[in-house]
């Protein structure tokens, strides 16, 4: 039979306890104190770094400890930042500005409550042209804030732009209703946006064009911020026929005004009414229409002056007072490319459209260019987000 050796239950315990690092929970009964490492923060971008991009992400990390506080600071105050659920980990939200330098404090605690801050600095790069928005619409002064259903939100800049992407991921728009849209570029000065289909009506909306520091080319900065407000009213979407020579109002849904048409004569293609999805562009009580090809004295030139007209294109169309049409409207196509309706349908229409409304018109074999005017909705969605940069999105909740 083997025998025991006295004492070996106590060897392993002095041996096992031996073997244990500092940081260890000291056994049970024991005074020993728990030793821990100071916490260890990292920056980037590292410290003393030039030419920093005006995108790019300030990150913070602790190890061996928890974020107390993070501030990045520049001249302009600081910039905010979101902080891990674990507290480890803190990134920028927003854009740096171009040409600035940034001085970042971190202040971190191991499990002890020992405190340790760190201090870096980083400089971006510099500006060489800075570009900012020409034309923002829909506005107070050129559409009014409340618009219809169809009205694009449009943005025009003073710089051509070719970091396209940079830009569009700036561009928030913050809705009370969620909306699927997308920006679509034009050309590189031109940027709109629309929704897949036409807007809830009375939505409200917000625009948010953060640029001030975004990137909009080589050596090209945005100069400052804006934003607009508007709502979109009650839906109203007219829609007529060239072949029924009628047109149809509807709000909400319901019939509320059928009013007889003329439209384009035809035999040149100039003189036909174009087709597809039209947008109230202007509402003018008073308009001198002069023929777009022929000049005075020339076969074909003629000046006439109407009233209360809604334009539908760039291509001179418009919703219009024509008394010397009467007798056709309603029954044939005399007009030169216009909607010709009575004086007091042309009255009611004018008071009561919207701009951004859409017309509709129908049976026409000129179709309407996407181009022509607030010609948007005349791209289907796929041909829209082929030239958007980031694609489709769904609203940020206003």
């Amino acid at each position: 039979m083997r025998g025991s050796i006295p004492g070996a239950g106590l060897l392993a315990l002095v041996l096992v306890a031996s073997c244990s690092d500092g940081s260890a929970t000291a056994p049970q009964g024991t005074t020993g104190a728990v030793r821990y490492a100071d916490a260890a923060v990292s920056v980037v971008p590292l410290d003393k770094a030039g030419d920093v991009p005006t995108h790019a992400t300030v990150l913070v990390a602790a190890s061996g400890g928890t974020l107390k506080s993070v501030t990045v600071k520049g001249p302009k105050g600081s910039l905010a930042g979101v902080l891990s659920a674990d507290a480890t980990q803190w990134h920028s939200r927003g854009t740096v500005l171009p040409g600035t330098s940034y001085e970042v404090t971190a202040v971190a605690v191991n499990p002890a409550g020992k405190v340790t801050q760190t201090a870096t600095s980083f400089s971006t790069v510099k500006v060489e042209k800075t570009f900012a928005i020409k034309e923002f619409l829909p506005d107070k002064e050129m559409t009014g804030l409340t618009v219809g259903v169809g009205m694009p939100i449009m943005i025009t800049f003073d710089q051509p732009i070719t970091d396209r992407v940079e830009v569009e991921r700036n561009l928030v728009v913050r809705t009370s209703k969620p909306v699927l849209g997308a920006w679509h570029w034009f050309d590189d000065k031109t940027v709109h946006f629309r929704p897949k289909t036409f807007w809830p009506a009375h939505t409200n909306v917000q625009v948010e064009a953060r640029l001030e520091g975004v990137r909009g080319g080589r050596g090209l900065y945005g100069k400052q911020n804006q934003s607009l407000h508007f709502k979109i009213g009650r839906s109203q979407i007219t829609k007529g026929s060239t072949a029924t020579h009628h047109l149809t109002v509807r709000r909400n849904g319901k019939a509320v005004r059928e009013i007889p048409m003329s439209a384009g004569r035809g035999g040149d293609w100039k003189y036909y009414t174009t087709g597809g999805v039209h947008l109230a562009m202007s509402r003018e009580p008073v308009t001198v229409m002069t023929s777009p090809d022929a000049g005075p004295g020339s076969a074909g030139y003629y000046q006439m002056t109407v009233y209360n007209t809604v334009r539908i294109s760039n291509s001179g169309e418009y919703v219009h007072s024509a008394p010397w049409s009467v007798g056709s409207q309603g029954y044939a196509n005399v007009s030169h490319g216009c909607v010709n309706v009575s004086p007091d349908n042309a009255v009611w229409f004018l008071n009561n459209t919207l701009i951004g409304d859409p017309i509709i018109i129908t049976g026409s074999p000129r179709k309407l260019e996407p181009t022509n005017g607030w010609g948007h909705w005349q791209e289907d969605w796929k041909q829209w987000l082929k030239w958007s940069s980031v694609k489709y999105f769904t609203t940020d909740s206003l």
